[in-house]
């Protein structure tokens, strides 16, 4: 497979790379800076300088054509504005979802958050809140779209642990939980394998049930 990663220096994106450029899959990550690109490199990707808060669909979906997935896991990260929160966690996603349709790529995963299917409660931080709002609006920008198969991951609390291969995976509500970011993209790697799991959006926290059978218990009647 071709996959395109948008975020492609993040934490996660960049762990998920190393997993998908092992298996033999071709994978591009798209960053904002030319300085991230020996890191892509090193994980086994192709770096694509291209900045999504600026750049047009037509832009974004020439890096896509061609590819068999898109990943959506980028994020205005830690330090950044209730702003950049909108103009990164939804507009960006927004664009790359265009961008999509535009290049034929029907396979679209987006990094979530957990709590994005809510209103924030009261005393949430201003700044926290605006991530979920922005990642809540994105997920269901990206739902309404019949010419994408996507699935929407909701991951718990990031951990920098070391991954367990170990998950709980529901289409439903897992609870609240702490998971690795390590498991994170292991989870990725094993949707992007999973044609069942379109049309679903999911949580994911610590748990005890290995990947890839978490992922083929949630998965639907196309799956493997």
């Amino acid at each position: 497979m071709r996959i395109v990663i948008a975020g492609g220096h993040g934490q996660i994106a960049l762990r998920l790379e190393r997993l998908l450029a092992a298996r033999g899959d071709e994978v591009a990550g798209v960053v904002r800076r030319p300085g991230q690109a020996g890191d892509l490199l090193a994980a086994g990707a192709e770096p694509v300088v291209c900045d999504l808060e600026s750049a047009s669909v037509r832009d974004v979906s020439r890096h896509l054509e061609g590819a068999d997935a898109a990943v959506f896991a980028a994020g205005a990260g830690a330090g950044s504005g209730a702003e950049r929160k909108d103009t990164v966690d939804r507009g960006a996603a927004v664009l790359f979802a265009d961008a999509a349709e535009a290049a034929g790529v029907r396979r679209f995963v987006v990094v979530s958050s957990m709590g994005a299917d809510r209103e924030p409660p009261p005393g949430t931080d201003p700044v926290f809140a605006a991530y979920l709002r922005a990642k809540g609006a994105a997920d269901e920008d990206v739902r309404k779209r019949s010419a994408l198969d996507w699935t929407v991951l909701r991951p718990g609390r990031l951990t920098d642990e070391p991954g367990t291969g170990l998950v709980t995976l529901s289409a439903g509500s897992t609870g609240r939980g702490d998971v690795t970011r390590d498991d994170v993209a292991a989870v990725l790697a094993e949707l992007l394998l999973e044609p069942g799991t379109a049309g679903l959006t999911l949580e994911l926290i610590g748990g005890g049930t290995p990947v890839a059978e978490a992922v083929k218990a949630v998965a639907g009647p196309g799956g493997r």
